[in-house]
């Protein structure tokens, strides 16, 4: 077993000594910090009590063919998709695209001959060269140097109208660095050990709320009226989906999804059973909704309830509320350029200024019920947000019920004079 000696310096501070006996004699490194000490500690006894693979006394791993362990990084990250248990194959075929597609550095040759590198992730040396990433040699600096890289718009040297490649929004980059940490978090969990830590620990990343009001569109009552009454001019059949989807804040996938034995007339409930899922070869099946939460029941609407008697009368217990040609359920692609964008195009022909996509009908829905003072809690379980910190982080902006409350607290403190209330000790 290895253990960690505590070191004091003359100027106060510290270093951290593992020490362990490998052959009978004793096996000794240091560390500025007992975290890296505590790492290598571990390392070491996974290793059976010997150097692991590839470390050099003092300067840690070396460069990768040294490390009989080590492996070309996309390698490695494929082998992790692949083994991966509790997910459907559609989420293994996204997985593996981001690893060839934001993982895997792309060459570029140029007019003249030379060739430039840009996207993935790449390792530079302690003399400044780079080299392709492998699985041990791969730096916090070099993971940094990569979430740089996907801020970054790159344009063609011989063409500047050109893209080369385009920057990605924050949460893109949260996305593909949390698929990362998982990748080099799975070789610490190896046995042995493949490294001693994972350098997506300490990451910076961009603010992921920098685009929030980019990415979501709030309608206003006569701004959804607006589209609406234009889509039920050619199909109330149409609007009537619209309808539900604003009026419930159900996710699309939910809402076409929805049968006959899902609702209860008699309690004036919808209960959320499942949602359409797209499969491996881009098809859809039925499946669980998004989380555990979003399995939900919802209140209605004496209006909703009226509409759907009205779409189940004669209807057997599996056939769809919302159903397109021939019977079948909606499809979103369908709905969205046969129906939505008909009727967004006629409203923005009118006056209409904003250009909402089919979700933001659910984060309308949201809207209006804060601006109703109804509780984020509340808000949440009729969302099926698996937590409330999903729920605050994007609508919390939105909460305006206690403005007045807080203003005239404000007012009261700050017109009370300095000195009342307050008695003079002697």
């Amino acid at each position: 077993m290895a253990s960690i000696v505590v070191r004091p310096k003359a100027g106060g501070s510290s270093t951290f000594q593992v020490k362990w006996r490998e052959g009978g004699a004793w096996q000794t490194e240091r560390f500025g910090d007992v975290d890296s000490a505590e790492a290598f500690k571990k390392l070491v006894e996974a290793h059976g009590g010997r150097w692991p693979h590839g470390w050099v006394r003092g300067q840690g791993f070396v460069e990768p063919d040294t490390d009989p362990d080590d492996v070309p990084l996309i390698e490695w990250a494929h082998r992790y998709a692949d083994r991966l248990t509790g997910i459907d194959e559609r989420t293994r075929k996204d997985y593996k695209r981001d690893i060839d597609n934001h993982f895997t550095p792309v060459t570029h040759t140029r007019a003249d001959g030379s060739v430039m590198t840009y996207g993935g992730i790449v390792h530079t040396d302690r003399s400044g060269t780079r080299a392709p990433a492998t699985l041990c040699t791969v730096t916090q600096d070099d993971v940094t140097d990569w979430v740089r890289a996907q801020e970054t718009t790159v344009k063609d040297p011989d063409d500047p109208s050109r893209t080369l490649w385009r920057k990605a929004s924050p949460k893109s980059i949260a996305n593909r660095h949390g698929l990362l940490w998982c990748i080099f978090q799975a070789a610490l969990d190896a046995t042995p050990q493949l490294r001693a830590t994972n350098p997506c620990a300490k990451t910076s990343l961009p603010r992921t709320d920098s685009g929030t009001e980019e990415e979501m569109t709030f309608l206003e009552h006569d701004e959804y009226a607006r589209i609406v009454a234009e889509m039920r001019a050619f199909d109330p059949a149409a609007a009537d989906l619209c309808d539900w989807l604003v009026g419930t804040g159900m996710r699309w996938g939910e809402a076409s999804a929805l049968q006959t034995r899902d609702l209860n007339l008699r309690a004036g409930t919808v209960s959320v059973q499942r949602a359409w899922k797209r499969q491996e070869d881009n098809t859809f099946a039925l499946g669980p909704p998004k989380t555990k939460k979003a399995r939900r029941v919802i209140a209605l609407t004496g209006a909703q309830m009226d509409m759907l008697r009205r779409y189940v009368a004669g209807r057997g217990p599996e056939d769809y509320v919302f159903r397109g040609g021939q019977g079948k359920a909606w499809r979103h692609s369908n709905f969205y350029h046969r129906k939505w964008e008909r009727a967004l195009k006629e409203a923005t022909a009118k006056g209409l200024t904003k250009k909402p996509r089919l979700h933001d009908l659910r984060h309308t829905h949201v809207s209006w019920l804060i601006a109703a003072n109804i509780p984020l809690p509340a808000i949440q379980n009729r969302l099926g947000h698996e937590s409330i910190t999903t729920t605050v982080d994007r609508y919390g902006h939105l909460v305006r019920a206690l403005d007045g409350e807080i203003t005239a607290a404000v007012e009261a403190a700050m017109s009370t004079p300095a000195g009342s209330g307050l008695r003079q000790v002697v």
